[in-house]
Order: C-alpha cells, then structure tokens, then sequence
C-alpha cells in the first residue's frame, strides 16, 4: 500500500472513530448521523467517486499544503469599500458596502477608461448587488472589480450571511425565515445606502428572489426608483420540484428526510461543524458538483466558493432551507414589466435549474435570456466575462452608461453566453 493510500485508509479510520465517539456521547444524535448520512450520501452521489480517488492519489498533507496556496493564491473576496450597517425591522443589523464613483480625474484619464465608459460623469444611478444562499456579498468579485470606481454600486450580507448579524427574529423568537423578510431586508439597506435616486438591482438565486419579495411587498418602490433588474440563477417559484440532478428515488428521499435531518443537525451545529472539518474533501467534492459545470475553472476560484460555503454555519443553512419551498413570487414579477430586465443562468445549473430562469423570462416578454451553456450554479465566478458583460448592457439600456459600453478581460470564460 502506498503511502498516500495508507493515509486515506488511515483517514476514514478517524473518521469513523470520531463519528462513533460522538454518536456515544450524543445518544439520540447517532439516528439524527444516520439520517443526515443517507441524505448527504444521497445529494454526494456524483461527487464522491471523484474525491475517493483524488484522496487515494493525494496524502492528506498535500491537500491541506493545497489549500494553504489557494487560499493566498488570489485576490478573491478581497475588495472592501465603505462599510456600513443597516438594522432590519427586527433589530438584526445588516453588513454592507459602498463602492462610491471616482472623482474626475481630468484629462489625464485612460484610454482605456475612456474607450469603455466614455464620459466623465456616469449616470447617478447605484447598482445594488444581492448574493445567494450559503453565499456573501464577495460572490460578485469579478463583477464589482470591473465596475468598480465606474458606478456607484452597493454590495451587502443577507442575514445571518457573511459579516451580517445573525437574524434576531430567529435567535430570539423562534421566527422562521422567509423570503419576505429578506426582502424587507434589502429595503432596509436601500433605506441607509441607496435613499434617493435611481437603482439596478442585480440578484443571484436566492437574492434574486430577495428582489421579487421587495416587489411584491414594495411595489411603488420599483416603479418610481428601480430603473433595471438582473436575476441570476435565480427562480420565482415552484422550487420543490428540482431533482439536484438526481435520480427519481433519491431525490424523493431527499425531499422527505432533508429538511428534518437540517433542523436535527441544526441543534447540534457545534458537533456537527467538527464533522464537516473532519470530512471536508468529501464536501469540497459536492461543492465542486453543485456550483460549476466546467472543467477549467481556477482552483483558486473553486476554494474561494468552498471556502464561503463552509463558513455558513450549519444552523443557518438549517433556518433558511424551508423558506424555498415556500416561495413563489411569480405575480410580483409584473412590477418589472416596464424596466430592462436581463434573466441570466447557467444551462447546467443543478441547484436552480435554467427553466426558472427561462420560466421568469416567459413573464417577461421584453427581458433579454441568456443561457451559458458551460456553467453551473455560480456562473458570475465560473464566467465573470460573460456575466459582467451582460450586466454592462443592462446599465447601457438603463442610463447608466453611454450606448456601445462594454466591460471585458477581467476573470476568463471557456464558453460563450447564448441570447435567446
């Protein structure tokens, strides 16, 4: 046996180990493992063949070495601006940033600068960027480096997200989380960062549909001060009914025992975060599965999302998971009738499958679809180039920047995003 081998052995070993030493000192929590394990084995499926070879072929050494690099490798999540915070109408204070236009910086100015936006001035117009589930405001890296300096924009945390607090109403009152709070949520941050002028709201997955619940409960909100709307991966509605790529009887188990099994794990999140550290090649494998679709993504780019996802402790993604069952947004759509609208996804997005967003277009007949055939759920890190570009038109058709203005060479794509 190799040495390499020899460690993977020894790793399931301790793994086990631990998992039967805390099995026996937690009494009903070893049914909760057991059920949460057939549910992660489950959802794992396609991943793990891939990681138990990588852990054969890789000594544990070498992985945690691995991390090490990527983790300083990049600039990714490092962009920070002006920091503000915004209490929610439950007390929860909510974290966000403002990326404010530079100054004018006369004749003096780049080429470059000038070829791409044209004018001194941009318009007065502030794009407000919502992230996704499990996610942070640094999800839209590539898109806030491009536009940065060029337009005013807005990055925040959802609740209980990055450096957000955790929801009061939760923590304290045992209040469920909805998606209608969330989009009070983000009123309550156009409320401290945003109060006048005019707004684009750019939202993927569940920050996408954070923008549907701002419309239905506020919808003289979107028609005096929201002048474009981007959803990305996102979904009005029926999201019950996604099969995460799998097959007909496991993703029937994982409807029945997933949210269960969330809220059994979510009561015991400290035992539970030592499991995930304990199994984290296992996790960076369903991560992979679950967020990109090709297969030159930047591994720095991959551990970035890894490294987001895992710092979502498991009590919160517990508390969130059953608001999506209950969404549906769709009628709140028609506010959005009347602005530029972009509905942008990845075909082979297994979390939010692209016939949402083509679902969200068909309501609205005048948005612009665009279809990445080679990407997954996080298609704004997995193609930054396409995304960003598609989000430069939009603030094209909404008066933000000069006609023709484009933003390209920042991040890199292996395919070419599809209009329809």
């Amino acid at each position: 046996m190799s040495e390499s081998s020899a460690e993977a052995v020894a790793d399931a070993v301790a793994s086990a180990a631990a998992a039967a030493s805390a099995a026996e000192a937690a009494g009903s929590w070893r049914r909760a493992t057991g059920i949460a394990g057939a549910a992660i084995g489950v959802l794992a499926a396609g991943a793990a063949a891939g990681v138990a070879i990588e852990r054969m072929t890789v000594g544990r050494g070498m992985r945690r070495k691995a991390r090490l690099a990527l983790d300083s490798a990049g600039p990714y999540g490092t962009l920070r601006g002006t920091p503000g915070k915004a209490p929610a109408d439950d007390g929860t204070e909510l974290y966000y940033e403002v990326d404010d236009v530079e100054p004018d910086p006369g004749p003096n100015v780049s080429p470059r600068r000038r070829r791409l936006f044209g004018r001194k001035a941009p318009a007065p117009v502030t794009v407000v960027f919502c992230h996704g589930y499990c996610l942070s405001q640094d999800s839209w890296h590539f898109q806030r480096a491009a536009l940065r300096g060029v337009v005013r924009t807005v990055h925040w945390d959802q609740r209980s997200h990055g450096r957000s607090g955790r929801g009061v109403a939760q923590t304290q009152d045992g209040v469920p989380v909805t998606i209608d709070q969330l989009g009070r949520d983000l009123k309550a941050v156009l409320d401290a960062a945003v109060p006048d002028g005019p707004i684009v709201l750019v939202g993927h997955s569940m920050g996408g549909m954070t923008v549907m619940a701002l419309a239905a409960q506020y919808p003289e909100l979107i028609r005096e001060r929201v002048v474009a709307t981007a959803f990305v991966g996102s979904s009005s509605g029926r999201l019950g009914e996604v099969n995460f790529g799998l097959p007909l009887a496991g993703v029937n188990a994982v409807r029945r025992i997933l949210p269960g099994v969330l809220k059994a794990l979510g009561q015991q999140a400290e035992l539970v975060e030592k499991g995930r550290r304990a199994t984290a090649d296992l996790f960076a494998g369903i991560i992979k599965r679950y967020s990109f679709a090709s297969r030159d993504v930047d591994p720095a780019v991959e551990r970035f999302a890894e490294r987001m996802i895992e710092s979502t402790p498991i009590d919160v993604v517990a508390e969130f998971y059953p608001a999506f069952t209950d969404h549906d947004k769709t009628e709140a759509l028609a506010c959005f009738r009347d602005i530029p609208v972009l509905v942008l996804a990845g075909v082979q997005d297994l979390v939010t499958p692209s016939e949402h967003s083509e679902a969200v277009a068909d309501l609205l007949p005048d948005a612009e679809l665009v279809l990445v055939p080679d990407a997954g759920h996080l298609v704004m890190l997995e193609h930054p180039e396409a995304v960003t570009d598609r989000l430069a038109d939009l603030l094209t058709r909404a008066g933000a920047v000069p006609a023709g203005a484009t933003v390209s060479g920042y991040g890199s794509t292996s395919s070419t995003a599809q209009p329809r």
